[in-house]
């Protein structure tokens, strides 16, 4: 057989397998439908179910043997299941905008393109949108591997009874981007996040020592300001990039190349145990010496892992401080059942934010 000749016979294996994986995707879509029914005739309206997806992705992960990496799979599996739903419930979800932001990127990272993704121009606009029930649920920056805590988050939930449904972490890569308008040697002005500013800081001090640095709202609103500009440029993602067809200058300018943002995902609901979770929660501790080792020593003692401490002014009374802490496992495991019980007994205050699936993507 010539090399011609084996070259069609796999591409009539790849047409015949490519058939056999659309009636597969057609049959799950029917299964979708089926279990949309099912749930209507019982009264359940909760169509995504986080926990759920959370199961099936990691399944995949721990199921596929490549040659695709179990990113890749996973994500393939995403846009399946996203569409699926689609059919029973398209899942509305409010974002930080405009068009073009990390935050939209992460939306659609963790829900899929079946997705209706809605920008708010603000953290606390999502927050409304989401309570008010415009929304099912809302995706906010939470922080950044670099420059730490999102404040304007945490504080959001202070006084929220919005809960946190789920996580997605996105590796951040930050272009320097022009207009068409603009020649590179009349640059005078950059716009960016105050946070993309801050990453990308020592190569700004490298290249472009002298220019401005103005921080606005947001990434995708420094791209669309320089679309009329001669000259300013923007740091911003190739979402931006994309959406008002900006010219990249230099690509991955953030200075720590692991640069990564947390997000999270709010709700309304309580979300049930997935095998592997996350729990949130603020403390409000009494003022009173030892009163941080004791917040943290019933972790210590039920072996609960701590994965973050942040420190937030307390709104109630001046130089006191609420603490914001993720630790490891669900509210329903023994070990979490124990410290929340402990801590509830000793502090002046515990609201538990959400216990959810830790990011698979």
């Amino acid at each position: 057989m010539s090399e011609k000749d084996a070259l069609l016979g796999l591409r009539d294996k790849i047409d015949a397998l490519d058939l056999q994986i659309m009636e597969s995707i057609s049959q799950r879509a029917n299964f979708a439908q089926q279990v949309a029914h099912v749930k209507k005739s019982l009264g359940d309206t909760a169509y995504y179910r986080p926990e759920r997806e959370a199961q099936v992705l990691r399944s995949v992960m721990e199921s596929n043997t490549g040659p695709l990496d179990n990113e890749d799979m996973a994500r393939l599996f995403r846009q399946i299941m996203s569409a699926c739903l689609a059919l029973e419930q398209p899942i509305k979800v409010a974002f930080l905008g405009p068009e073009g932001t990390f935050t939209q990127e992460a939306a659609l990272k963790h829900f899929g393109d079946g997705a209706i993704a809605v920008p708010m121009s603000a953290i606390d606009e999502v927050f409304r949108e989401v309570l008010a029930g415009a929304c099912h649920y809302g995706v906010v920056p939470v922080e950044n591997s670099t420059e730490g805590v999102i404040s304007h988050t945490l504080d959001s939930f202070m006084d929220s009874s919005i809960k946190i449904c789920g996580e997605v972490e996105l590796r951040i890569h930050h272009h320097f981007m022009m207009g068409e308008n603009t020649k590179k040697e009349n640059i005078t002005r950059v716009y960016s996040h105050a946070q993309s500013l801050a990453q990308c800081r020592q190569w700004l001090n490298s290249n472009y020592p002298n220019i401005e640095r103005v921080a606005v709202s947001s990434n995708a609103d420094a791209a669309k300001r320089v679309q009329g500009e001669w000259n300013s440029a923007a740091i911003a993602g190739d979402m931006s990039c994309e959406l008002y067809k900006l010219e990249k200058l230099w690509e991955k300018i953030e200075d720590r190349p692991d640069n990564s943002t947390r997000f999270l995902i709010i709700g309304r609901d309580d979300i049930p145990p997935s095998g592997d979770d996350r729990t949130s929660l603020v403390v409000s501790v009494r003022n009173k010496p030892g009163a941080l080792h004791d917040l943290l020593e019933p972790f210590r003692r039920y072996n609960v892992d701590m994965t973050r401490l942040e420190s937030r002014p307390s709104r109630s009374s001046k130089w006191s401080y609420v603490f914001f802490i993720d630790c490891v496992g669900h509210i329903e495991d023994e070990a979490v059942k124990s410290v929340l019980a402990e801590l509830a007994s000793d502090v002046a205050d515990l609201k538990i934010l959400g216990s959810y699936p830790r990011a698979v993507l």
